[in-house]
């Protein structure tokens, strides 16, 4: 398994540069530098504006896709591909589900390392069945020609903002013939034509035109889930002490409001503390239930984070460990990629440096963000980047497993600080790679 994994790698390397350079523009799903705050904010380009003139959307999903792939299609679609031979045996290979074995006369395999990159290309020239047209010359070359449809599409979810509902229609039918020989189709139980004042929901985030202003909010069912999410570990921590709760509740709080700091959840981050505040005072009663509720409040919250003056953090009084807050989260504007734009163009390398730099921050602390500036993000003893800003996470939970990875990098593993030049010299700190720093070490006990 792990070699059919290597294998899989080294094909999407060879394969991937080249259909970088002909995927359509706003495809954005499984693609090295994009991603789903690029597809948002691109509806927001797109839909923004007192008078927007596409204001019917086409909120459409395909059913299954990954296991609905036509294999013929798809390997017609690679052509000549040296590796087109290996990807056919992938493809045909099966899957074993529980100990059962079952053949896979069609789709990809969710999971593989090269499935995402099959499914964009199996769908690559969806924009131009919708019959989507841009301008190909002069100084707004790129953009979208009036009076076209514009067509965003993330993995197997897709808008398409239209002018009429009966263009609207009329996409859905284009692009329904259309998927028939891929062997797919719209999911018709998701699938919908709604105007912007209705709004629609895409990728955790409810897209609608209130009071004749765009407002792009977290969605309904996005906050019902984290509430149950912090509801359940909240309720699993009964009879853990205050660092436990910490260590379990600080990369759920960092990662849900890393993901939606890009749009309106200035409230939402509000509504949330106060829904957690709720949780914890219970908690702590549950833990004392003999304590009167101002002994309780003066064990577990105070004004634990010096630089905010508030006084109802919860945290904890044997390490003055604390909380972070939703609301502490800034909210920052979301900078979109443009066009056809693609790291794997060495024409673009200034382009995606420059990105790089002045790209949301990532959620750590406020001084470890200062160190990674003042280094331009890069170890000091190999010259390595000290995070990869290409492929950011793209969900609420993967930005979870980022902070908790990089929460214990920066301790022990990957990342960690050291004194310039030694603890007696300086008092400047940096930030290395935890490897760099190991392998000073041994070279000093050598040496």
């Amino acid at each position: 398994m792990i070699t059919d994994r290597v294998l899989q790698a080294r094909v999407v390397a060879a394969l991937e540069p080249e259909w970088e350079a002909r995927f359509e523009p706003r495809t954005y799903g499984f693609r090295p530098g994009r991603g789903c705050h690029d597809a948002i904010e691109a509806i927001f380009h797109v839909a923004r504006g007192v008078n927007p003139t596409r204001r019917w959307v086409l909120d459409a999903d395909l059913a299954a896709a990954f296991d609905q792939i036509d294999h013929s299609h798809l390997l017609g679609q690679l052509g000549t591909f040296p590796a087109r031979g290996l990807i056919a045996d992938w493809l045909k290979a099966g899957v074993i589900d529980k100990g059962r074995f079952a053949p896979t006369e069609e789709g990809t395999p969710q999971g593989g390392v090269i499935s995402p990159l099959l499914l964009n290309v199996a769908l690559h020239g969806m924009e131009q069945a919708a019959g989507v047209r841009y301008q190909k010359a002069g100084t707004h070359a790129g953009d979208t020609v009036p009076g076209s449809p514009v067509l965003i599409k993330y993995a197997d979810d897709l808008v398409a903002l239209c002018h009429t509902r009966d263009e609207a229609e009329q996409v859905k039918a284009r692009l329904a013939g259309w998927l028939a020989p891929r062997g797919l189709a719209f999911n018709e139980g998701k699938t919908r034509i709604v105007t912007l004042d209705d709004g629609f929901d895409f990728l955790g985030v409810t897209v609608r035109r209130q009071s004749g202003k765009l407002l792009i909010k977290p969605s309904k069912a996005a906050l019902r889930r984290v509430r149950e999410r912090l509801r359940t570990e909240v309720r699993a921590l009964r009879g853990a002490n205050a660092a436990m709760v910490l260590v379990r509740l600080n990369p759920i709080i960092r990662g849900w409001a890393a993901y939606y700091r890009t749009v309106v959840s200035s409230e939402t981050f509000a509504a949330l503390d106060r829904y957690l505040w709720r949780l914890l005072y219970k908690w702590a009663k549950f833990a004392h239930p003999n304590k009167s509720r101002h002994w309780v409040v003066d064990r577990y919250f105070g004004a634990f984070n010096k630089s905010r003056r508030d006084r109802w953090v919860f945290g904890d009084r044997a390490s003055s460990a604390y909380l972070t807050k939703f609301a502490w989260t800034g909210i920052v504007r979301h900078r979109m990629v443009k066009g056809t734009s693609s790291p794997d163009d060495p024409a673009l390398a200034q382009y995606w440096a420059n990105r790089r730099r002045r790209g949301v921050p990532p959620p750590m602390d406020q001084f470890a963000l200062r160190l990674l500036k003042t280094q331009d993000g890069r170890c000091p003893c190999c010259g390595d980047l000290l995070l990869h800003a290409d492929h950011p996470p793209q969900s609420p939970s993967e930005w979870e497993r980022w902070v908790r990875v990089t929460g214990k990098a920066l301790r022990k593993q990957s990342l960690s600080y050291r004194r310039r030049g030694g603890s007696g010299e300086t008092s400047h700190l940096r930030l290395i790679h935890t490897r760099c720093r190991g392998k000073r070490y041994a070279a000093a006990a050598l040496g």
